[in-house]
């Protein structure tokens, strides 16, 4: 997962003395049906209403989120989504965002699926152990 501008820009002035940064004491694994940009816009989630979908919350510490190396961390426990209950469209997006309002603005990582999923009704999505990365490298 890349990071978002405003998130890479928060980690920043962090490092060189300007702002304080809170922990984010759990952060929420969400997908998109849309293109995220860069700046961590452009995401839009499947509908909350009858269809069961919720960001899923994955407490921020290290039972559930491995040490980093070479500049990336992982998900030590599955990220498992509610069943749906109706249909969430093809997903083509991953993100992280500090919030768990689905629609509310607060990406922090982001990636493309490798392969977009459409998930009708009745259907379990899950993120296996490793599966999540996020990462900090200069491309």
């Amino acid at each position: 997962m890349a990071i978002v501008t405003t998130s890479a820009n928060k980690v920043l002035d962090l490092l060189f003395g300007q702002t304080a940064l809170s922990n984010l004491s759990t952060m929420y694994l969400g997908l998109s049906t849309t293109t995220i940009q860069n700046d961590g816009s452009g995401a839009t989630e499947p509908s909350t209403v009858g269809t069961a979908y919720a960001r899923v919350a994955i407490t921020n510490n290290k039972t559930n989120w491995g040490n980093a190396a070479s500049a990336t961390l992982s998900n030590l426990v599955a990220a498992t989504f509610t069943e749906s209950t109706a249909s969430w469209g093809t997903i083509t997006y991953v993100f992280l965002a500090a919030g768990a309002t689905a629609g509310v603005a607060d990406i922090w990582y982001f990636e493309a699926l490798s392969t977009p999923k459409t998930v009708q009704s009745a259907t379990t999505v899950q993120f296996a152990v490793g599966a999540i990365t996020a990462s900090m490298t200069n491309a």
